[in-house]
C-alpha cells in the first residue's frame, strides 16, 4: 500500500450491500416530493435526551427511526434488529423485515416500551442489519422537568 492511502478490505461494496445511513430517536418524520422527481424526508424533533414526563418508575416508548440503502446489486431483503442495552442488560429488542428496492432508500420506525426505574437512566440502541456491523444511539432520560410557576 503507498503513502496516504487506506485499504478497502474491510469496506463492503455499496452497490452489492444494503448499510444504515442514519439512526436517530425522533418526534416526527415526514415526507414530501420534490421536483427531480425526488423525496425529501423532514425529521422533528431529534432528540438524544429528554425529561422524564412523570416523576419516579414510568413507561417510556422512544421512537428510532433508521435510514439505510440498498445497492444496486442488493437482493433489497434484510432483517433489522435493534436491542436496547442498559449496561450489559437487554431491556428490550425489535427484528423485522426490511425490503428495498435495490438502489433505493427505505426506512423503519422502531417503537421500543422500556420501564425506566429511576432518572436519569441511559439506554443505547445496538442498530444492525443482517448480523452485521453495529450502530450505536444513545439516548438519556433525564429527572422530570415540572412546570414553572406562573
Amino acid at each position: 500500500m503507498s503513502e496516504g492511502t487506506m485499504s478497502d478490505e474491510s469496506v463492503p461494496d455499496p452497490e452489492s450491500s444494503m448499510e444504515i445511513l442514519a439512526a436517530l430517536f425522533i418526534d416526527e418524520i415526514d415526507f414530501r416530493q420534490v421536483a427531480g422527481p425526488a423525496t425529501r424526508i423532514d425529521l422533528g424533533g431529534v432528540q438524544f435526551s429528554g425529561a422524564a414526563s412523570q416523576e419516579g418508575p414510568h413507561l417510556w416508548a422512544p421512537h428510532l427511526v433508521v435510514l439505510v440503502r440498498a445497492g444496486a446489486e442488493h437482493a433489497g431483503a434484510a432483517v433489522l434488529e435493534v436491542r436496547f442495552l442498559v449496561g450489559d442488560e437487554q431491556v428490550a429488542r425489535s427484528v423485522q423485515p426490511l425490503q428495498v428496492d435495490p438502489g433505493k432508500f427505505g426506512y423503519r420506525l422502531v417503537r421500543a416500551e422500556i420501564d425506566i426505574p429511576s432518572t436519569p437512566y441511559t439506554v443505547h440502541a445496538h442498530v444492525r442489519l443482517d448480523q452485521g456491523p453495529v450502530m450505536v444511539v444513545p439516548y438519556t432520560v433525564l429527572d422530570h422537568a415540572s412546570e414553572a410557576a406562573d
